[in-house]
């Protein structure tokens, strides 16, 4: 898989919260509200480049509630406004068309892409070089 950077921020780093969904971003919507605490988004749109899962007002919120950053298996919207919002933002592309809002999918499950199972709790690092994730057992520095 290969990532774009489409955030402010072009390295970040934090444990992970999961959102599995398809063309449907209702429960990302509803994750990014609450607070972050420094957590990292790993959404598995099951690399639909269809309809944008995040878009400007949905980084915003995700910056001002304190979440790292977002790395999205699928698309996103508004690039221009992405790129100056001081959060992380990788995504697969773009696309200016909204996503369903039914609530399907499901939060906080293991997600898998790239041969690599993304459990909620592990560390993610990501930068304009790729993604790498370390169990949450892994000792850090």
């Amino acid at each position: 898989m290969q990532f774009t950077s489409y955030g402010a921020v072009r390295s970040f780093a934090g444990p992970i919260r999961t959102v599995s969904c398809h063309e449907d971003n209702a429960l990302l919507h509803a994750l990014l509200r609450k607070p972050g605490e420094g957590h990292v988004v790993v959404v598995d749109g099951r690399a639909s480049l269809r309809t944008a899962l995040l878009g400007n007002l949905m980084a915003e919120r995700a910056w001002a509630n304190g979440w790292a950053g977002l790395v999205i298996l699928g698309a996103v919207r508004d690039v221009a406004l992405l790129a100056g919002i001081p959060v992380g933002v990788q995504a697969l592309g773009a696309n200016p068309r909204k996503s369903g809002k039914a609530g399907q999918g499901d939060v906080d499950v293991p997600v898998s892409f790239g041969g690599v199972t993304f459990p909620p709790g592990d560390i993610l690092h990501a930068d304009e070089d790729g993604v790498v994730l370390l169990p949450a057992s892994a000792p850090m520095g």
